[in-house]
């Protein structure tokens, strides 16, 4: 059974899935057999067993209340069958994000109830299948209005039934509106300053809402280019006055005089992005956290390499301390602002909590 062409599934039919050891059934699945006490994928490599002993479960879970023990071989534990499940629904949702499919008709494609697979998802991603579909139908539209096209027809092409379903979620995910996004910030007003610091240069930036942008750099012309690349179409101006309230903070902050940092901020980001940039903002000064501790920490634990993208795409350094998150062995990893800032970082702050 696939999402493109849903079915509800014979035991005739599993046990030919069994037969061919066809991998595209594996997370549909899996089937017990009663004289080994062993659950297994449809995919496993092992000696089929005889039909007759053979009982078919939904899922690992169903298989083990009554007893039966994961195969070694094929490992169909319950992890490895909700990384299948997640991985055919999130399949399915690239194709068909213009339909807005519901959770009824994704759980019945999947072979699991609504609230079973609600609860797979966000145990996987840590976001239900809506917040999913919503944030890859928003990149689509935000990849649709840098090409320049019309607001109107670019929604209807990603999904949105309305504009108005597009504009209640724009603030909080745009951080602006879909047409001032369209045009790179035009009509929008930035303010910014640039002050000389520990690390090189501090930029920050700033709408009436908060602070947008958090940035370290070599050259003050460096950081300035990078938010106007940002922001083309933006009314950008530098403001050595009113800015100087929350500039203050952060230079206190790297000098080592004020370790808990609160400023408004006005930043664009998915739902799980936001969630782990807030997994970072909990981890102590002086601690570090591993992708794989900070995905488990969202709930989702298979999702260490996203949680390393959510941090290179944090647009306020220090404010969001994605310098606290490092590889497995303790290696720094990477850092947007360079490995030298990020190591220096730590260092100060591991110093100022001895």
């Amino acid at each position: 059974m696939t999402l493109d062409s849903p079915q509800v599934m014979s035991d005739a039919d599993r046990w030919q899935a069994v037969l061919d050891r066809d991998a595209r059934f594996d997370g549909a699945f899996v089937m017990a057999v009663r004289t080994t006490g062993i659950y297994c994928r449809p995919s496993c490599p092992a000696r089929h067993p005889r039909r007759e002993n053979v009982h078919f479960y939904a899922c690992p879970a169903d298989a083990e209340r009554d007893g039966f023990r994961p195969c070694k071989r094929c490992s169909p534990n319950t992890q490895a069958f909700e990384a299948a499940v997640v991985q055919q629904v999130c399949a399915y949702l690239e194709t068909h994000l213009d339909e807005n499919p519901r959770l009824a008709d994704l759980g019945w494609a999947a072979g699991l109830s609504p609230q079973h697979l609600q609860r797979v998802f966000k145990r996987a991603l840590g976001i239900s299948p809506r917040q999913y579909a919503d944030a890859r139908r928003l990149e689509r539209l935000k990849a649709r209005l840098k090409e320049g096209r019309a607001v109107t027809d670019a929604l209807y092409e990603v999904g949105y039934s309305s504009s108005s379903r597009l504009y209640e979620r724009a603030p909080g995910q745009l951080g602006m509106t879909p047409a001032v996004y369209r045009r790179g910030g035009q009509d929008m007003d930035i303010r910014y300053t640039v002050e000389e610091c520990p690390l090189g240069w501090l930029l920050v930036a700033a709408t009436e809402r908060g602070v947008c942008a958090v940035s370290l750099g070599d050259t003050p012309a460096y950081l300035e280019g990078e938010l106007r690349a940002d922001y083309p179409a933006a009314a950008i101006t530098r403001d050595e006055g009113e800015l100087g309230a929350w500039v203050k903070p952060l230079l206190r902050h790297l000098d080592g005089q004020q370790p808990h940092l609160e400023l408004p901020l006005d930043v664009r980001a998915t739902a799980f992005q936001r969630r782990v940039w807030q997994a970072l903002q909990a981890i102590p000064a002086g601690e570090t956290r591993t992708y794989s501790q900070i995905a488990a920490s969202i709930g989702s634990p298979k999702a260490a390499r996203a949680v390393g993208s959510a941090c290179a795409h944090n647009p306020v350094s220090l404010l969001i301390p994605c310098h606290r998150a490092v590889r497995e062995d303790g290696s720094l990893g990477g850092y947007r602002w360079g490995l030298a800032r990020k190591a220096a970082l730590l260092e100060r702050e591991r110093r100022e909590n001895t």
